[in-house]
């Protein structure tokens, strides 16, 4: 009879933040081999959250199926000077073996902050009895600083609200967030616009001739006129993610897009870089129906905006996207710009597939380069399960 290791169990957090779910660690509770990058923290992961399946269910994990929920972080007491916490964020793939570590989650962002109060990893006497607390965030994958406010009521972090946010069924409290320099997405990326351009011609063999901007702020994002492509800007999950030859199209775009920004050196490369860089299209207003049902008027928004991530159209808006769109829209002439009506913004609200979300930046021209100093979004964010989760304990 084979013996098999029994499982372990690992303390963890199960969070919902923004429009996404994910596991949260503090690295000292992962086991040794795993409080490092490697092939152990991965396998741990991808045990955790039930991948690869080539089912694509993540039945035997906490995964439930989507780029939105197939998600870990792990945090840590910063070191680094005038920051709290450091977080680290693995996008799971769901019927690959792999985490891709190359970019940010904007979503589960909102919840750090409170997740590292609830681990204990923020000094107590940054803890008003009530209040906000302000938990400045070191975000690893990208380097770079993000401001948490977190709503604090005797002493806990104050988790129920009435702030509503599209994509998710309940209200909560409020956490707004601050990406300050959101541009230059470190070693990976460059400048905010890495060709230079606001606006390219992209080039994609078998597909066509698109414009495009091509940004890194928030996360690298290949913005196109949807009409360009034959959409509306209109459309919801089933209009897209049940078309296979759109969803080719798309990778193939994703791909070219990805080596004119200087992500790869190889289109084929951009197979094993799934979470970056992200495309997404652009319209100007127009009336639609949101996927809850709810109506969107064309007056209620100044452009329409659909992302897609990890190979699917969203179901609402990655965070990360959120700032790349307030940041080109506060730009003139990029297309999310010329989409919301051209001049300079401070701000806009977007519709997408689960209705509106507003974002602003703050941008300014200094030597003929524009430059952001900050984006602000405001999601909420609450714990869902905490305890230990198990995995076989010959995973790693």
């Amino acid at each position: 009879m084979t013996q098999h290791l029994p499982q372990i169990k690992i303390p963890a957090t199960y969070m919902r933040g923004g429009t996404s779910k994910g596991v949260f660690f503090h690295v000292q509770d992962l086991p040794e081999a795993a409080r490092q990058p490697g092939k152990a923290r991965d396998a741990i992961l991808l045990r955790v959250l039930g991948s690869p399946d080539p089912y694509g269910k993540q039945i035997d994990g906490l995964g439930n199926a989507s780029s939105s929920t197939s998600k870990a972080v792990i945090l840590a007491r910063s070191t680094r000077p005038g920051h709290d916490v450091d977080y680290l964020f693995g996008q799971v793939s769901i019927d690959q073996p792999f985490v891709d570590w190359s970019g940010n989650c904007g979503n589960l962002s909102a919840a750090v902050g409170p997740c590292a109060i609830h681990m204990g990893l923020i000094d107590p006497a940054q803890i008003p009895q009530n209040g906000t607390c302000t938990v400045r965030i070191w975000q690893a994958n990208i380097g770079k600083t993000i401001v948490a406010h977190v709503p604090v009521a005797n002493g806990q972090v104050q988790e129920t609200g009435d702030f509503e946010l599209d994509g998710v069924t309940f209200p909560a409290a409020e956490v707004p967030l601050e990406f300050l320099d959101p541009a230059d997405e470190g070693e990976d990326g460059g400048a905010m616009f890495p060709t230079g351009n606001v606006v390219d011609q992209l080039e994609v063999p078998g597909v066509g001739s698109f414009p495009a901007t091509l940004i890194n702020a928030g996360i690298p994002t290949i913005f196109l006129n949807a009409r360009d492509i034959g959409y509306a800007g209109t459309e919801l999950q089933g209009d897209i993610n049940e078309d296979k030859a759109a969803l080719a199209r798309f990778e193939t775009i994703r791909a070219h897009g990805a080596l004119k920004m200087g992500l790869i050196r190889d289109v084929a490369e951009a197979a094993r870089r799934q979470h970056t860089p992200k495309v997404a299209f652009v319209a100007p207003p127009a009336d639609y129906t949101a996927s809850s049902g709810k109506r969107i008027a064309a007056a209620d928004v100044d452009l329409l905006v659909r992302a897609l991530s990890m190979g699917k159209l969203h179901h609402a808006m990655m965070g990360t996207a959120a700032v790349a769109i307030g940041t080109a829209a506060a730009v003139p002439g990029t297309l999310v710009n010329l989409a919301a009506g051209g001049g300079t913004r401070a701000a806009v609200r977007f519709g997408h597939p689960s209705g509106t979300l507003r974002v602003g930046a703050e941008a300014r021209l200094q030597d003929g380069q524009w430059a952001v100093t900050k984006a602000l979004m405001s999601r909420s964010a609450r714990i869902l399960m905490e305890g230990w989760v198990r995995v076989p304990g010959d995973c790693f």
